[in-house]
């Protein structure tokens, strides 16, 4: 039976069965084979009109929706944190409801999943979550395409996530591996691991799908056989001195470096979400390192930059698989 994912919104990976995600990722590896081809998809959803609404600003999130709305023929608005009224002079609600009656499609990255959940409560055309606190589900397409181009398959794949597992990052990639019969590993201070509620929720999808997820506070536990090893940055700019204080020495001992790579599979890869603080040569970097006298913080820049690193695939990835979850959620190929 054909998959057709016309008219969905697309919000946590929670609500997409194993089939229909891999049904995207299928879709986004012939766009992205299309695209290197020279093969234009402009006819694909031409006269189609997209709003992004950005409360937190990201290169890669808002680089893959516009060139991915203009690959397949779309125009698109953007709207940064002072575009838009939504939840200031206008509820969200009302936002949704004005906003669907002019676009086909509405992006949303900002704060709380309620928000993009209350987005598409209200919005009768679909909604896509680009980044909330809880959740990255367009990312979590890019990592699962990047991991299947560097092995063939998603089949037995051990993915350890390092860091702190409680939030978007954390919380996402173990759906993703629970739903796709990867085995996912948090490897984090017990007080890291994601929340009991969302832990008991994957182990059922992963009876389904045959996964296991593991929780593990010893660094060469964690990581030993891992074929994919996966970080984020620690701590969000705007949090206060102290929170970078307490995530700093708390997760110092989880800096992914080369022993951790070389505890782990020999074919290996390591991915990150970007950006990443990996060495100084950023605004950011540079207070940061001075300030705690460290030259990088969740990852060492000598794996930043090795072999083992795939973290621009990974990006480039965001493109394609955000193209695929647009083109399926507004039917473009569907007869």
């Amino acid at each position: 039976m054909a998959v057709s994912l016309k008219g969905r919104d697309f919000l946590t990976l929670k609500d997409y069965s194993k089939e229909e995600i891999e049904y995207l990722l299928d879709l986004a590896a012939d766009l992205k084979a299309k695209k290197k081809q020279g093969v234009l998809t402009k006819d694909a959803l031409p006269g189609k009109n997209i709003a992004l609404i950005f409360e937190k600003t990201s290169t890669r999130t808002r680089c893959s929706f516009e060139v991915a709305g203009h690959d397949l023929g779309m125009e698109v608005t953007y709207l940064d944190p002072a575009g838009s009224q939504i939840g200031k002079k206008e509820s969200i609600a009302d936002t949704a409801r004005v906003l669907s009656r002019m676009f086909d499609g509405i992006e949303y990255r900002g704060y709380g999943q309620n928000i993009v959940e209350e987005l598409a409560k209200y919005s009768d055309v679909p909604v896509w979550n680009g980044l909330t606190n809880e959740y990255h589900p367009t990312q979590m397409l890019a990592d699962l395409l990047t991991i299947r181009e560097q092995f063939g398959s998603l089949d037995n794949i051990k993915l350890t996530y390092m860091g702190d597992a409680r939030y978007n990052m954390g919380n996402s990639l173990m759906i993703a591996c629970a739903k796709m019969g990867m085995h996912f590993t948090a490897c984090a201070p017990r007080a890291y691991f994601p929340n009991k509620k969302l832990i008991e929720q994957c182990q059922e999808y992963a009876a389904e799908s045959g996964a296991t997820l593991t929780f593990e506070e010893d660094v060469k536990k964690g990581t030993e056989g891992a074929n994919v090893i996966y970080t984020d940055i620690w701590v969000s700019m705007g949090e206060p001195d102290e929170v970078w204080q307490e995530r700093i020495d708390a997760l110092r001992p989880y800096c992914v470096t080369m022993d951790v790579m070389k505890n782990a599979a020999e074919n290996a890869i390591f991915l990150h979400c970007l950006p990443s603080y990996h060495d100084r040569n950023t605004t950011i970097g540079k207070a940061v390192g001075e300030k705690f006298g460290l030259m990088e913080l969740e990852v060492t820049n000598e794996v930043f930059e090795s072999s083992y690193s795939k973290v621009f695939d990974e990006a480039e990835n965001r493109m394609h698989t955000i193209k695929a979850m647009m083109a399926a959620t507004l039917g473009a190929f569907e007869k």
